[in-house]
């Protein structure tokens, strides 16, 4: 099939016929980069507004076909979870139409497929955002800011050209207080000095003073590692480190517990 041009008139008249849940999952994908049906299905389309989950999936799944016939999202050849995943293990990126109708900045994004582990780490941090929003929905603390990838990254003064890259920042508003968070998600591909020069990083822009002039406090790091062993190892050695503000960073696997304070 041929590809048909999707000019400035056909993109006013697509925009009129979408929902604002249709710009809403279209903004968040353009965020995220990559996301699951599954994922998307449990922020714009959840159990308790349908009459069975089973109606939230197929309510879903027709919602994320429109999208990908109009060419504003694209389909991935590749499903997490693989061929049982069936239909909630699609994964979707921004298509072309999308990223013209969302006015995007910028070069035009290509449309390839990611390796097995990007597509791993940008979906783990799709994970937590959507985590992130449910348990705010749930009334488990309010979801004050939450800036993925490019948004969280930090240039370092002093330093031409170096900037820190978290995978995530988010402000939480637990009770009175404000709780400011970097969050670094590990998939055990950077062996131990590495996660250790990341940890400098994060300390020299500590020192800098830059973030606290800004926001009036430095969010502390959370370094979400699933396996247990390899956490352990880290913790001792930011602990050694003469170098690293311990009390910086937190080491856990299990994320909520650990950003409501309660790991």
């Amino acid at each position: 099939m041929n590809a048909v041009r999707v000019g400035p008139v056909q993109l006013v008249q697509l925009r009129e016929r979408l929902s604002a849940r249709d710009m809403a999952i279209l903004a968040q994908v353009a965020d995220l980069r990559l996301m699951c049906a599954k994922q998307l299905q449990r922020v714009h389309f959840p159990d308790d507004l349908h009459a069975s989950p089973s109606s939230a999936a197929r309510c879903c799944r027709h919602a994320l076909e429109v999208l990908v016939g109009e060419r504003l999202l694209v389909r991935l050849k590749r499903r997490i979870g693989g061929v049982r995943a069936g239909s909630g293990g699609f994964v979707y990126t921004l298509g072309p139409a999308g990223q013209r109708l969302l006015g995007l900045s910028g070069p035009r994004r290509r449309l390839r497929e990611p390796s097995p582990l990007h597509a791993a780490h940008t979906l783990a941090i799709s994970d937590l955002v959507v985590d992130l929003i449910v348990a705010a929905r749930q009334g488990r603390f309010e979801l004050i800011t939450l800036e993925p990838e490019p948004a969280c990254w930090r240039s370092v003064p002093g330093y031409a050209r170096v900037v820190l890259r978290p995978d995530l920042f988010v402000a939480l508003g637990i009770g009175e207080y404000e709780s400011r968070w970097f969050i670094e998600i590990d998939r055990e591909t950077a062996n131990l000095p590495t996660l250790l020069r990341k940890c400098r990083l994060y300390e020299t822009y500590y020192q800098s003073g830059s973030e606290q002039a800004a926001h009036g406090v430095f969010p502390r790091v959370l370094w979400l590692i699933q396996d247990e062993r390899r956490a352990e190892r880290l913790r001792t050695a930011v602990e050694a480190a003469r170098d690293l503000t311990a009390g910086l960073f937190l080491v856990a696997s299990d994320p909520l517990p650990a950003l409501e304070g309660r790991s």
